[in-house]
């Protein structure tokens, strides 16, 4: 049983965080290539909110929102 998990430990740190260990040695030369992740990250997240904010503005201008006001039942 030990050999299973001595396995799944090479599997993890052998094979799958080696793109992560390249980026490591990467980032002693350069910084912004190192952080690539980060920057699609930052961008897909960026494109996300301009989407979403294209959405609102789009169901404001048709008036498609409830906007009476109102109170919970319970309060």
């Amino acid at each position: 049983m030990k050999d299973f998990f001595y396995a799944i430990q090479d599997l993890f740190v052998d094979v799958l965080f080696a793109p992560y260990d390249a980026l490591r040695m990467l980032e002693l030369d350069n910084w912004f290539a190192a952080n690539i992740v980060s920057w699609l990250f930052l961008i897909i997240g960026f494109i996300a909110m301009v989407y979403w904010m294209g959405q609102l503005r789009i169901f404001d201008n048709n008036n498609e929102e409830d906007k009476s006001i109102s109170s919970h039942s319970y309060l």
